[in-house]
Protein backbone atom coordinates (compact mmCIF):
# COMPACT_ATOMS: atom_id res chain seq x y z
CA UNK A 1 0.00 0.00 0.00
CA UNK A 2 0.98 3.58 -0.74
CA UNK A 3 0.81 5.43 3.09
CA UNK A 4 0.82 8.76 4.22
CA UNK A 5 1.54 9.59 7.71
CA UNK A 6 0.59 12.80 9.40
CA UNK A 7 2.36 13.54 12.93
CA UNK A 8 4.12 15.78 14.05
CA UNK A 9 5.54 12.90 16.68
CA UNK A 10 9.00 11.60 15.12
CA UNK A 11 9.06 8.80 17.53
CA UNK A 12 5.58 7.65 16.74
CA UNK A 13 6.24 8.06 12.89
CA UNK A 14 9.26 5.96 13.29
CA UNK A 15 7.72 3.42 14.86
CA UNK A 16 5.07 2.59 12.46
CA UNK A 17 7.45 2.93 9.61
CA UNK A 18 9.53 -0.11 11.48
CA UNK A 19 6.21 -2.24 11.62
CA UNK A 20 4.77 -1.60 8.04
CA UNK A 21 7.75 -0.94 5.99
CA UNK A 22 8.82 -5.00 5.92
CA UNK A 23 5.36 -5.61 4.91
CA UNK A 24 6.63 -3.85 1.55
CA UNK A 25 4.40 -0.76 2.13
CA UNK A 26 5.87 2.35 0.57
CA UNK A 27 5.51 4.71 3.42
CA UNK A 28 5.52 8.80 3.38
CA UNK A 29 5.47 10.72 6.31
CA UNK A 30 4.95 15.07 7.08
CA UNK A 31 4.67 16.84 9.77
CA UNK A 32 3.39 20.01 8.33
CA UNK A 33 -0.53 19.32 7.89
CA UNK A 34 0.08 22.21 4.56
CA UNK A 35 2.57 20.03 2.99
CA UNK A 36 0.40 17.10 3.55
CA UNK A 37 -2.48 18.31 1.60
CA UNK A 38 -0.12 19.82 -1.15
CA UNK A 39 1.09 15.85 -1.27
CA UNK A 40 -2.13 14.51 -1.24
CA UNK A 41 -2.80 16.75 -4.23
CA UNK A 42 0.05 15.34 -6.80
CA UNK A 43 0.39 11.92 -5.11
CA UNK A 44 -2.22 8.60 -4.72
CA UNK A 45 -2.48 7.25 -1.48
CA UNK A 46 -4.02 3.96 -0.40
CA UNK A 47 -4.35 4.87 3.34
CA UNK A 48 -3.70 8.43 5.41
CA UNK A 49 -2.37 7.91 8.93
CA UNK A 50 -3.29 11.07 10.59
CA UNK A 51 -2.55 12.11 14.09
CA UNK A 52 -4.41 16.35 14.72
CA UNK A 53 -3.09 17.24 17.23
CA UNK A 54 -2.47 20.16 18.30
CA UNK A 55 -5.80 20.45 16.82
CA UNK A 56 -8.38 19.87 19.12
CA UNK A 57 -10.74 18.46 16.15
CA UNK A 58 -9.37 16.77 13.48
CA UNK A 59 -13.05 17.36 11.68
CA UNK A 60 -11.51 20.34 9.50
CA UNK A 61 -8.08 18.50 7.99
CA UNK A 62 -10.18 15.35 7.10
CA UNK A 63 -12.21 17.25 5.07
CA UNK A 64 -9.49 18.94 3.60
CA UNK A 65 -7.90 15.90 2.93
CA UNK A 66 -10.93 14.60 1.30
CA UNK A 67 -11.20 18.04 -0.86
CA UNK A 68 -7.64 17.63 -1.71
CA UNK A 69 -6.94 13.67 -2.37
CA UNK A 70 -9.12 12.86 -5.41
CA UNK A 71 -8.93 8.92 -4.54
CA UNK A 72 -10.85 7.51 -2.19
CA UNK A 73 -8.05 6.70 0.67
CA UNK A 74 -8.67 5.10 3.56
CA UNK A 75 -8.32 6.91 6.58
CA UNK A 76 -7.40 6.01 10.47
CA UNK A 77 -6.87 8.43 13.27
CA UNK A 78 -3.91 8.05 15.55
CA UNK A 79 -4.68 10.53 18.66
CA UNK A 80 -3.32 9.78 22.38
CA UNK A 81 -6.54 12.07 22.95
CA UNK A 82 -9.57 10.43 21.52
CA UNK A 83 -10.82 7.24 23.48
CA UNK A 84 -13.57 5.59 21.21
CA UNK A 85 -13.70 4.73 17.97
CA UNK A 86 -17.49 5.52 17.65
CA UNK A 87 -16.50 9.40 18.85
CA UNK A 88 -13.14 9.24 16.10
CA UNK A 89 -15.79 8.10 13.30
CA UNK A 90 -17.82 10.80 13.83
CA UNK A 91 -14.94 13.37 12.76
CA UNK A 92 -15.03 11.83 8.79
CA UNK A 93 -12.39 8.52 9.37
CA UNK A 94 -12.61 4.91 8.59
CA UNK A 95 -10.69 3.48 11.86
CA UNK A 96 -8.97 4.93 15.02
CA UNK A 97 -6.26 3.65 16.40
CA UNK A 98 -4.89 4.93 20.00
CA UNK A 99 -1.56 5.96 21.33
CA UNK A 100 0.56 4.49 22.37
CA UNK A 101 0.23 2.15 19.56
CA UNK A 102 -0.05 -1.40 19.68
CA UNK A 103 2.11 -3.51 17.51
CA UNK A 104 -0.52 -6.05 17.07
CA UNK A 105 -3.08 -3.44 16.76
CA UNK A 106 -1.49 -1.62 13.98
CA UNK A 107 -1.11 -4.83 11.83
CA UNK A 108 -5.05 -5.64 12.20
CA UNK A 109 -5.90 -1.99 11.14
CA UNK A 110 -3.97 -1.96 8.04
CA UNK A 111 -5.14 -5.33 6.75
CA UNK A 112 -8.77 -3.93 7.64
CA UNK A 113 -7.65 -1.05 5.52
CA UNK A 114 -6.23 -3.00 2.84
CA UNK A 115 -9.51 -5.46 3.17
CA UNK A 116 -11.64 -2.41 2.75
CA UNK A 117 -9.85 -1.07 -0.35
CA UNK A 118 -10.44 -3.78 -2.14
CA UNK A 119 -13.46 -4.81 -1.51
CA UNK A 120 -14.47 -0.84 -2.91
CA UNK A 121 -12.93 -1.82 -5.96
CA UNK A 122 -14.52 -5.53 -6.26
CA UNK A 123 -18.13 -4.05 -5.72
CA UNK A 124 -17.42 -1.01 -8.16
CA UNK A 125 -15.72 -3.28 -11.27
CA UNK A 126 -17.46 -2.47 -14.37
CA UNK A 127 -16.38 -5.10 -16.33
CA UNK A 128 -19.46 -7.07 -15.74
CA UNK A 129 -23.07 -5.92 -14.44
CA UNK A 130 -26.01 -8.02 -13.70
CA UNK A 131 -29.39 -7.05 -14.36
CA UNK A 132 -32.11 -6.36 -11.53
CA UNK A 133 -35.15 -9.23 -10.76
CA UNK A 134 -36.93 -10.47 -8.31
CA UNK A 135 -35.70 -7.63 -5.31
CA UNK A 136 -32.07 -7.88 -6.03
CA UNK A 137 -30.53 -4.99 -7.69
CA UNK A 138 -27.66 -4.91 -10.30
CA UNK A 139 -24.13 -4.27 -9.51
CA UNK A 140 -23.84 -0.67 -10.34
CA UNK A 141 -26.92 0.35 -8.70
CA UNK A 142 -26.12 -1.56 -5.48
CA UNK A 143 -22.25 0.30 -5.91
CA UNK A 144 -24.22 3.57 -6.03
CA UNK A 145 -25.51 3.10 -2.84
CA UNK A 146 -22.47 1.54 -1.17
CA UNK A 147 -20.46 4.46 -2.08
CA UNK A 148 -23.27 6.69 -0.87
CA UNK A 149 -23.41 4.78 2.30
CA UNK A 150 -19.62 5.34 2.68
CA UNK A 151 -20.18 8.95 2.52
CA UNK A 152 -22.30 9.33 4.53
CA UNK A 153 -20.21 7.39 7.16
CA UNK A 154 -17.41 9.24 6.26
CA UNK A 155 -19.41 13.05 6.56
CA UNK A 156 -21.55 11.93 9.70
CA UNK A 157 -19.92 9.15 10.99
CA UNK A 158 -23.26 6.86 10.44
CA UNK A 159 -22.74 3.52 10.38
CA UNK A 160 -23.90 0.54 7.84
CA UNK A 161 -22.79 -3.12 7.65
CA UNK A 162 -22.47 -5.04 4.65
CA UNK A 163 -23.52 -8.55 4.53
CA UNK A 164 -21.81 -11.13 1.97
CA UNK A 165 -23.27 -14.15 0.86
CA UNK A 166 -21.41 -16.49 -1.44
CA UNK A 167 -21.21 -19.73 -3.06
CA UNK A 168 -17.52 -20.12 -1.88
CA UNK A 169 -16.69 -23.20 -4.54
CA UNK A 170 -18.56 -22.18 -7.61
CA UNK A 171 -15.21 -22.56 -9.54
CA UNK A 172 -14.94 -25.77 -8.42
CA UNK A 173 -18.55 -27.12 -9.04
CA UNK A 174 -17.89 -25.52 -12.64
CA UNK A 175 -14.91 -27.90 -12.95
CA UNK A 176 -16.91 -30.99 -11.35
CA UNK A 177 -20.01 -30.63 -12.24
CA UNK A 178 -20.12 -28.50 -15.00
CA UNK A 179 -21.41 -24.88 -15.70
CA UNK A 180 -25.26 -25.69 -15.69
CA UNK A 181 -25.08 -27.08 -11.93
CA UNK A 182 -22.85 -24.05 -10.91
CA UNK A 183 -25.13 -21.59 -12.29
CA UNK A 184 -28.52 -23.57 -10.85
CA UNK A 185 -26.79 -23.62 -7.23
CA UNK A 186 -26.22 -19.98 -7.40
CA UNK A 187 -29.64 -19.27 -8.22
CA UNK A 188 -31.26 -21.29 -5.85
CA UNK A 189 -28.79 -18.99 -3.16
CA UNK A 190 -30.26 -15.84 -5.03
CA UNK A 191 -34.10 -17.55 -4.92
CA UNK A 192 -33.72 -18.41 -1.15
CA UNK A 193 -32.01 -14.95 -0.37
CA UNK A 194 -34.81 -13.11 -2.03
CA UNK A 195 -37.20 -15.35 0.52
CA UNK A 196 -35.04 -14.42 3.15
CA UNK A 197 -34.64 -11.12 3.48
CA UNK A 198 -36.67 -8.31 5.09
CA UNK A 199 -38.28 -5.50 2.52
CA UNK A 200 -35.74 -3.02 4.22
CA UNK A 201 -32.78 -5.07 3.67
CA UNK A 202 -31.16 -4.01 0.04
CA UNK A 203 -29.84 -6.82 -1.83
CA UNK A 204 -27.19 -6.73 -4.97
CA UNK A 205 -25.42 -9.00 -7.59
CA UNK A 206 -22.06 -8.57 -7.08
CA UNK A 207 -20.64 -11.51 -9.26
CA UNK A 208 -22.41 -14.71 -10.79
CA UNK A 209 -21.93 -16.56 -7.27
CA UNK A 210 -22.52 -13.62 -5.07
CA UNK A 211 -25.03 -11.55 -2.91
CA UNK A 212 -24.70 -8.48 -0.74
CA UNK A 213 -27.17 -7.09 1.50
CA UNK A 214 -26.65 -3.08 2.92
CA UNK A 215 -27.81 -3.27 6.33
CA UNK A 216 -28.01 0.92 7.41
CA UNK A 217 -28.72 2.23 10.54
CA UNK A 218 -28.66 -0.89 12.84
CA UNK A 219 -30.97 0.15 15.60
CA UNK A 220 -28.90 -1.27 18.51
CA UNK A 221 -25.24 -2.45 17.72
CA UNK A 222 -26.19 -6.69 17.54
CA UNK A 223 -28.88 -6.26 14.95
CA UNK A 224 -26.02 -6.73 12.04
CA UNK A 225 -24.39 -9.82 14.10
CA UNK A 226 -28.78 -11.29 14.70
CA UNK A 227 -29.26 -11.00 11.24
CA UNK A 228 -25.96 -12.23 9.41
CA UNK A 229 -26.56 -15.51 12.25
CA UNK A 230 -30.40 -15.36 11.24
CA UNK A 231 -28.66 -16.28 7.32
CA UNK A 232 -26.44 -18.38 8.46
CA UNK A 233 -29.12 -20.62 10.42
CA UNK A 234 -31.63 -20.22 7.21
CA UNK A 235 -28.71 -21.41 4.55
CA UNK A 236 -27.25 -24.00 6.86
CA UNK A 237 -30.84 -25.82 7.09
CA UNK A 238 -32.18 -25.10 3.11
CA UNK A 239 -33.35 -28.40 2.03
CA UNK A 240 -33.65 -26.75 -1.29
CA UNK A 241 -30.20 -27.14 -1.89
CA UNK A 242 -30.54 -30.98 -1.55
CA UNK A 243 -32.55 -30.77 -5.87
CA UNK A 244 -28.89 -29.89 -7.28
CA UNK A 245 -26.86 -32.66 -9.21
CA UNK A 246 -24.16 -31.51 -6.62
CA UNK A 247 -24.20 -32.42 -3.34
CA UNK A 248 -20.86 -30.00 -3.28
CA UNK A 249 -22.21 -26.91 -2.19
CA UNK A 250 -20.17 -24.15 0.11
CA UNK A 251 -21.55 -21.25 1.74
CA UNK A 252 -19.61 -18.10 3.11
CA UNK A 253 -21.20 -15.63 5.11
CA UNK A 254 -19.47 -12.41 5.81
CA UNK A 255 -20.82 -9.53 7.89
CA UNK A 256 -18.29 -6.41 7.45
CA UNK A 257 -18.56 -2.67 9.00
CA UNK A 258 -18.22 0.16 7.21
CA UNK A 259 -16.07 2.09 6.88
CA UNK A 260 -13.64 0.18 8.92
CA UNK A 261 -13.50 -2.77 7.03
CA UNK A 262 -13.49 -4.93 9.93
CA UNK A 263 -14.29 -8.58 9.90
CA UNK A 264 -17.37 -9.35 12.73
CA UNK A 265 -18.52 -12.33 11.09
CA UNK A 266 -16.89 -14.64 8.38
CA UNK A 267 -18.24 -18.19 8.12
CA UNK A 268 -18.15 -20.60 5.71
CA UNK A 269 -20.08 -23.94 5.65
CA UNK A 270 -21.88 -26.47 3.67
CA UNK A 271 -25.69 -27.26 4.12
CA UNK A 272 -25.84 -30.48 2.68
CA UNK A 273 -23.85 -31.88 6.11
CA UNK A 274 -25.89 -29.81 8.17
CA UNK A 275 -29.39 -30.32 6.49
CA UNK A 276 -31.00 -33.88 6.93
CA UNK A 277 -33.45 -34.68 5.10
CA UNK A 278 -37.13 -35.56 5.52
Amino acid sequence: MNILIIDQDPLSTQFIKSKLEPFGHKIQSETSKHEALRLCKDTQFDLIMLDPSPMTSPRNLVQDLRNAHHARAYKLLISSSIEATTEALLFGVNDFIAKPINPKELVDKLENAQFFSKLVKHIGDSKEDFPSANGIISRSAFNQLFLSSVDRADRYGEGTYLLCISLSNYTEIVSEDGQYTADYAAAKLSQFITQLRRQSDIVGQIAVNEFDLLLQRPVTPNEPIEAAERFIQALSSYKGFHELDTKNIEINVTLIEIPSGTHEINKTFRPIEMAPLG
